[in-house]
């Protein structure tokens, strides 16, 4: 028998209520407080949509199996990383400019990777000249190619990758590939199969689908982009395995590192643990002698983030550099939505005289993230942070230098996603060349911005403001 009409509505609005009150007393338990609100003021308008949406993208939880294979992971580094305590890298006397030796000890706390000497550090800024530097790279392979990106492309540059790795594969050399499932969709369709029976391993990471829930909160990816060849060479930083034009109409500028010496070691069991988390192969990192690991006099150390971790680490490094800059902090991100602790850190150091630069992307290819980005604008410039937009192509790259001490090179945004959602990586490069070097690439940024005015911000219509201020409500969604 069909209820009476006023039967269902009533049970509809009991329903609502009380998802809404489940809500007040559950959500704030598994949440951040920035997060937290913005979940309950989707779950308070409409209840019955807002319940399904936290259920699938609330909170970021990851399968007891993958955090387990983590953490196993991380004790496994720190005991392997003992036998080269002589190549621990020590602050020479008392800096006045910032105390860099917080910051290894930080990063070694977070992300498990002490600070090391002996790396020799390439920055690229060309977009082409990186991406043959690591063809060139696996063409000379020996013995291991290993890479691991979070997007791959089903056009020329991909294709160029795919025939190197059947190349190395064709003359003896061990190849395993890991692909974000998602970012990589459209490269793995077009080349897993034939990279397979060439002889390549190929896996998807985080694979979509049914598959999730095994796994992950469905929408947690790996975004990390690096790559290993023979244990000697690394690559790290923001750019993917694609042509600079694969968002139409807006080419990427990125910023690649290529290193060589004993952090090449540790992008290498970075991969490794990824791998064992993916697939449970165990894989053996190789360590030579101490002399033969000496590239160069660079003191390096990676720096791991992501949802499997206790901390948020790449969040607290940035908020850590930014309250220990002396002089100066520059930031370029292509996407600026930070969390409550990051943006106080950046107030408080423009506010202390220090010089803070936030080097944007004019075009962006995220709308929502771009008036979300917006949104914070006036607070900083009021507080005295310069903000820059760069004009001729969409500025991918990621990365943040402090005073002349300290650059950090990888693939992390300025967002709340890079910060928990997102498996990331940094390189941290303790060298006054590298810095300057960065710096370099910084200037020319900036020879090729706009400059957001205060005055002339403070009077854009009323609009743009209530567009901006509905997007700042979903920081914690985007």
């Amino acid at each position: 028998m069909e209820l009476p009409a006023i039967t269902v509505s009533t049970l509809i609005l009991v329903t609502d209520w009380l998802i809404r009150i489940a809500a007040l007393f559950w959500i704030p338990t598994r949440s951040s407080p920035a997060a937290a609100r913005s979940w309950l003021l989707l779950v308070g308008f409409v209840p019955l949509f807002g319940l399904p949406l936290y259920l699938a993208f609330g909170h970021p939880w990851l399968a007891t199996q993958r955090r387990q294979r983590q953490s196993q992971a991380s004790r496994l580094i720190r005991e392997l990383q003992q036998p080269l305590a002589q190549l621990r890298w020590q602050p020479a006397g008392k800096r006045e400019e910032i105390n860099v030796d917080d910051i290894a000890r930080l990063a070694e706390s977070l992300g498990d990777f002490m600070p090391m000497t002996g790396n020799s550090v390439t920055l690229f800024d060309e977009y082409n000249a990186s991406l043959r530097a690591l063809l060139a790279d696996i063409d000379a392979a020996r013995h291991e190619v290993h890479l691991l990106y979070y997007l791959m492309f089903d056009d020329a540059v991909g294709r160029a990758f795919a025939e190197a790795l059947q190349r190395a594969a064709a003359r003896g050399v061990r190849c395993r590939v890991l692909l974000d499932a998602v970012g990589a969709k459209r490269g793995l369709r077009a080349f897993a199969k034939p990279l397979r029976a060439a002889g390549v391993d190929v896996r998807a990471m985080l694979a979509g689908g049914l598959a999730w829930r095994r796994s992950s909160r469905m929408d947690l990816r790996n975004h990390r982009k690096i790559a290993v060849i023979d244990g000697h060479i690394g690559h790290t930083g923001s750019q993917n395995l694609a042509a600079p034009d694969f968002v139409p109409g807006t080419p990427n500028r990125e910023v690649v590192a290529r290193v060589e010496g004993p952090v090449v070691l540790q992008l290498a069991a970075l991969f490794a643990s990824d791998w064992y988390i993916e697939t449970g192969e165990a894989l053996a990192v190789a360590t030579e002698s101490i002399s033969a690991m000496i590239a160069g006099t660079t003191p390096a150390q990676a720096l791991p983030s992501g949802p499997a971790y206790p901390f948020e680490n790449a969040r607290n490094m940035v908020v850590a550099m930014v309250q220990r800059a002396q002089r100066s902090v520059t930031l370029a991100t292509p996407y600026f939505v930070p969390d409550d602790a990051t943006l106080t850190a950046l107030r408080i150091a423009a506010l202390s005289g220090i010089d803070v630069q936030l080097i944007l992307s004019r075009s962006n290819n995220q709308r929502l993230t771009a008036w979300a980005q917006t949104a914070y604008y006036e607070e900083l410039l009021a507080a005295g942070v310069r903000i820059a937009l760069y004009r001729p192509h969409f500025l991918h790259a990621k990365h943040l230098r402090v005073d002349g001490d300290i650059a950090l090179v990888g693939s992390i945004n300025l967002d709340i996603r890079s910060f928990a959602l997102n498996a990331e990586v940094g390189l941290l490069c303790y060298d006054s060349a590298v810095v300057a070097r960065l710096r370099a690439i910084e200037d020319d940024y900036l020879a090729q911005s706009d400059f957001v005015d205060q005055e002339t911000w403070r009077r854009r219509p009323t609009w743009q403001r209530s567009r901006e201020g509905i997007a700042r409500l979903a920081d914690s969604f985007l």
